[in-house]
């Protein structure tokens, strides 16, 4: 039975709502043993956050599968004790608090690895744990908007937009995933753990590219474009008959075949748009023409026709279609059906890390509020029912 890539590797995760739990939901995926620690009585705060089936949230559930949910106060003597207990067994600690928090709780990066040097401990914030700007509270928007992402998505005139979801903390999620398996595999060359600090902000900027390599080097400040790409064209949206769609001819050989495509071979020879660079300058002459051609078809039509001759085309689809497409939700299993033992029946997004040897999977629904207490205490610190019944009774689980 295949355990998964990291099966060998026992996380706890003091993560809430998106970023953190997106990254431990990755290494769940993968088969790490998670442990979810949330407050006693309220939990993650996502389980008050929509949409919700039979009381339970869908946010909540898709973010924690895979994992084995206990309860525990950090604030208490003994509830500190017990982490650091779980902590000599553990491999990682993954937190999203702001800066300083553990640190005041004496469960500081500092602390946790003198009871255990080989710990990896992944922190993820909304500016990072060094700088000026280190205790300031982040969100996704905030990252949106201090990286310049926001600053250059939208139309052109339009006020600067929020992507549809939320980059800033995925991306951070994604960086913080990436950051944790290179220390794990840094602690196989050293012996020992280190620190992984992952910023929301940073990685927002991360993402930009060629954004700001515009500015770094000319000196110019990229605005809003609507959908097109700053360095090739067409790469652009295009209206239809019924709809959207996409086209990616993103350099010569693609813009001479979607001239044939068009049958406008005139174009294919025009000195105006011979090359990228004429093309980009050009985008606001090229942009009507191709749209003339693709307004007199079907989206369908008009992809089909534009695949066949071999250039990058999409039609631009609602999440209805992406969820019973065939190639999307069937053969990349991209939606997986999940029995909730509340919600029931439930439908998640899959993992989209496909591995060959130990692929990614959904084993086990996300868990009810303290569910693993017994088992997860019992096995780690040898805790029976007699003194978790008293725990309870004390406020520490």
């Amino acid at each position: 039975m295949n355990k998964g890539a990291l099966s060998n590797l026992v996380v706890l995760d003091l993560t809430r709502v998106l970023a953190g739990p997106f990254c431990t939901m990755l290494l769940a995926d993968m088969g790490a043993d998670v442990v979810k620690i949330e407050r006693p009585d309220t939990g993650d705060d996502t389980r008050q956050m929509g949409p919700f089936v039979n009381g339970e949230s869908a946010y909540y559930m898709n973010l924690n599968r895979n994992k084995r949910g206990v309860t525990l106060n950090l604030k208490s003597e003994k509830g500190k004790k017990i982490f650091l207990n779980m902590v000599k067994k553990a491999d990682l600690v993954v937190e999203n608090y702001r800066p300083g928090t553990m640190e005041k709780l004496g469960l500081g990066y500092e602390e946790l690895r003198k009871v255990n040097d080989r710990i990896i401990y992944a922190a993820v914030s909304g500016f990072g744990h060094t700088g000026p700007y280190k205790m300031k509270p982040g969100y996704d928007i905030i990252a949106q908007a201090m990286s310049g992402l926001m600053s250059t998505t939208g139309w052109p005139g339009g006020e600067p937009t929020r992507t549809g979801t939320a980059m800033g903390d995925v991306l951070a999620g994604l960086s913080c995933a990436i950051g944790i398996l290179a220390a794990v595999n840094s602690r196989e060359l050293t012996g020992v753990g280190q620190k992984v600090d992952v910023a929301l902000v940073d990685s927002a900027v991360a993402s930009l590219e060629i954004i700001n390599m515009i500015y770094l080097v000319e000196g110019r400040v990229p605005q809003r474009i609507g959908n097109r790409y700053e360095s090739t064209y067409p790469y652009d949206s295009f209206k239809a008959m019924d709809g959207g769609l996409v086209i990616g001819a993103a350099n010569d050989k693609l813009w001479q075949s979607l001239c044939e495509v068009m049958e406008r071979p005139d174009l294919a020879e025009d000195p105006r748009y011979l090359r990228v660079r004429d093309r980009v300058a050009h985008h606001e002459e090229i942009k009507p023409i191709v749209e003339e051609w693709t307004e007199k078809h079907t989206v369908e039509d008009a992809c089909r026709l534009i695949d066949q001759a071999g250039i990058p085309c999409a039609p631009i689809m609602s999440i209805d279609q992406v969820t019973s497409d065939p190639h999307i939700a069937g053969d990349r299993e991209m939606f997986v059906p999940v029995e909730h033992p509340v919600a029931g029946k439930t439908t998640l997004t899959g993992n989209h890390i496909k591995l060959s040897g130990t692929p990614a999977g959904i084993r086990t629904a996300s868990p009810i509020l303290g569910e693993h207490n017994r088992e997860v205490f019992g096995e780690m610190l040898g805790i029976g029912d007699t003194d978790l019944q008293l725990l309870r009774s004390e406020g520490v689980l």
